[in-house]
């Protein structure tokens, strides 16, 4: 691996975490009192999940958290990003709270901060409550009024102890994928229900935001959403216009409107679906950010496909470039473009990277180590990437692996693996990586060398 990370552009409070999510690791899913999410629902309907895999056990975490957050001691990470579980908290989608949900999650960040490590929270990793999709879901307004009544009520509960709060996870997968493509929980596909569903999922945002900061006044509050460069597949005026279409449905729709720019009126046109505004919505939706979240995986290279879906832009796969075991492009250079564009062209002031990682078919050797030399590469040419553009002025704070365990990829279920560490699904046994000793390496090399060392 020749590239070198410049931990001297780095600050000397840097947030070295891993990230997961409730669904993907917890399991439990109908132990004290959590009722069914969409993903048990979707996970559960045959064809929708590669193998007819669920997240039933997923990596156990509900039983099995105090070994991993001695993991996260092992790698010597300073922070943890979680998500909570809305069904284990509020099993009815609003209403009475369940007591034995919240305590989990508030003996969690007893423990991780007892063990120096500052717990990141995510109220929504796309884990709805069935009972509000049953009664319509991120298309109806009411859902996001339910959200921030969690979000308080989480916020009430931990705000004391956790100042890092992010509201949503990547809300363009819950619209464009959940709603019109049906690759993911629920499964539909119905544009106008999915333009209303990413109109509401934002506002839910903003009155989380405003529910949280209420609750915890000292709540530092961000959004993440996941990112791509985007490319045309040439010259031509027709590819250069489905670039901008295709940059406006993954990136322009979701980053205007928090910060204040409302949605972008090309999409509008695009999509042809009235938005569900009422008057103060738009300064609710903007409501002021402390950091912004970027998850990076890969580029966009898109040409014009006037008779395909919505944005009417075809991917295209470029020949012999690397590629992780997902099949998606290794460019490490995007996430160095994404954090100058939210720097330069949104004004971040403090900018997490919340998620970045690769997948690769890993396997325990017989000397009983995972000798991932893919996912290594992977993670050291990203992270000499965040490093390039703190070093031009991004307010870079923090970066967060993705992913501490291999765990349920959704609806790849358990082939992809993009843990730091390798989670055999039939024992449960835990197995650190060779990308998580070299993580580690780097991490001790930060905190030991201070600006005077670099990490090859």
């Amino acid at each position: 691996m020749s590239d070198a990370i410049d931990l001297a552009a780095l600050p000397h409070d840097f947030l070295w975490g891993t990230a997961t999510s409730a669904y993907q690791i917890e399991g439990a899913v109908a132990e004290d009192g959590r009722s069914p999410s969409i993903w048990d629902t979707f996970s559960h309907t045959p064809g929708k999940v590669d193998n007819d895999d669920h997240g039933d056990v997923a990596c156990d975490h509900y039983h099995r958290w105090r070994e991993d957050i001695d993991l996260m001691r092992r790698l010597g990470t300073n922070a943890y990003r979680l998500s909570v579980a809305w069904p284990r908290v509020v099993p009815g989608g609003d209403g009475p709270v369940n007591a034995k949900g919240l305590a989990f999650y508030d003996e969690l960040v007893d423990a991780l901060l007892e063990a120096g490590i500052t717990p990141s929270v995510t109220l929504y990793h796309w884990d709805l409550p069935q009972v509000l999709q049953d009664r319509g879901g991120w298309p109806e307004r009411a859902t996001a009024e339910h959200f921030a009544a969690y979000a308080g009520v989480v916020a009430d509960r931990l705000g004391d102890r956790v100042t890092h709060w992010t509201t949503l996870n990547e809300p363009s997968c819950s619209a464009w994928i959940g709603h019109l493509e049906g690759r993911m929980a629920p499964g539909l596909t119905d544009l106008t229900a999915a333009v209303r569903a990413s109109y509401h999922l934002l506002l839910g945002h903003g009155l989380a935001a405003q529910a949280v900061r209420a609750a915890a006044p000292d709540a530092r509050i961000g959004i993440v959403n996941n990112l791509s460069t985007v490319f045309p597949a040439s010259d031509r005026p027709e590819d250069l216009a489905a670039a901008r279409r295709h940059d406006g449905h993954v990136n322009r729709w979701w980053l205007d409107p928090v910060h204040g720019r409302g949605f972008p009126a090309d999409m509008r046109e695009v999509y042809g679906v009235e938005l569900p505004e009422r008057p103060g919505d738009a300064e609710t939706i903007a409501a002021p950010l402390d950091w912004v979240g970027l998850n990076y995986y890969f580029p966009a290279t898109v040409a014009d496909d006037p008779d395909g879906p919505v944005p009417y832009a075809r991917a295209v796969r470029l020949p012999d470039v690397p590629r992780t075991g997902m099949d998606w492009e290794i460019d490490a250079s995007g996430i160095e473009t994404l954090l100058l564009r939210l720097t330069d062209e949104y004004g971040a002031r403090k900018i997490h990277v919340t998620e970045n990682g690769s997948s690769f078919p890993d396997t325990v050797g017989p000397d009983g180590t995972v000798d991932d030399t893919g996912r290594q590469d992977y993670l050291v040419r990203h992270l000499a990437a965040c490093a390039a553009a703190a070093r031009k002025g991004a307010p870079l704070a923090g970066y967060f692996a993705w992913s501490l365990l291999d765990n349920f990829e959704w609806a790849y279920g358990y082939d992809k693996r993009f843990g730091l560490v390798h989670v055999d699904y039939r024992t449960q046994v835990r197995t650190v990586k060779g990308s998580g000793h070299r993580y580690a390496e780097i991490v001790r090399a930060h905190r030991e060398g201070g600006g005077d060392r670099r990490a090859a």
